[in-house]
């Protein structure tokens, strides 16, 4: 805790180029340009399936396929093969950012299919009956309702980046997995250690904004109600039915 602090405390450690902010921001970019090519991809194919049950067995076997692909050997097969074919420092970035999404989609496309596939028959029989299309039954009933699983998709996924990020800095990428080898390195266990309680922190609040947003853009009524308290010492209802 000791070794953590004194990095963390060290004036040199939060300035230039190689400082934490800068860490911290790369990070951040590396994440939420994955998370905007998953959810490119992943989303609209969700939708599309729970939709119109087509390709489900399909989904299923890409699911549980790319989940199980080994993140570090893909990795550094995607920079072999890329990265003689782009120029500069992207010759290291866009493979590290391929792999990534291929990581974020599977948790994404998930969460978008089983949304859709949750909601009621009733709820899309009802609005057929009303009139509309199958695009307005998508995005006016079914998208709205599939929210909270697609919330926790996209969530799922930003902490699943966030954590493997780290490992970009094994093929000279930055980020705060540059804390972890740098440290590793030249042994100072001090930086190996607050890099990763960096990590961890950087995933928490990643996680809270998602929850944030997850609050304001769901409807209250898609959302369980909480439980009132109990009072142990009436437990009896307020408003009892006769």
């Amino acid at each position: 805790m000791n070794l953590i602090l004194a990095y963390l405390t060290d004036p040199a450690h939060w300035q230039g180029s190689g400082g934490i902010p800068a860490r911290v921001l790369e990070h951040l970019i590396y994440t939420l340009v994955t998370l905007l090519v998953a959810a490119a991809i992943g989303v609209p194919l969700g939708l599309w399936v729970g939709h119109t049950g087509r390709g489900r067995w399909a989904v299923v076997n890409l699911v549980n396929g790319m989940r199980s692909v080994p993140t570090l050997g893909l990795l550094f097969v995607a920079v072999l093969v890329l990265g003689p074919r782009i120029r500069g420092d992207l010759a290291f970035v866009v493979p590290s950012i391929l792999v990534l999404v291929v990581l974020a989609v599977p948790p994404i496309l998930a969460g978008a299919y089983a949304g859709v596939d949750a909601v009621d028959p009733l709820a899309r029989d009802a609005a057929k009956a009303m009139g509309m299309s199958s695009r307005e039954v998508l995005f006016g009933v079914e998208l709205p309702c599939a929210l909270p699983l697609l919330f926790g998709g996209l969530r799922s996924a930003a902490l699943q980046v966030v954590a493997t990020a780290t490992i970009a800095a094994a093929v000279s990428v930055g980020g705060l997995g540059r804390l972890l080898i740098d440290g590793q390195a030249v042994r100072d266990y001090g930086q190996m250690a607050a890099g990763a309680v960096l990590v961890a922190a950087l995933a928490l609040a990643v996680d809270l904004v998602f929850a944030l947003v997850q609050r304001v853009a769901i409807s209250p009524g898609l959302v369980p109600a909480r439980r009132r308290p109990i009072d142990r010492k009436n437990p009896t209802p307020a408003n009892p039915v006769a």
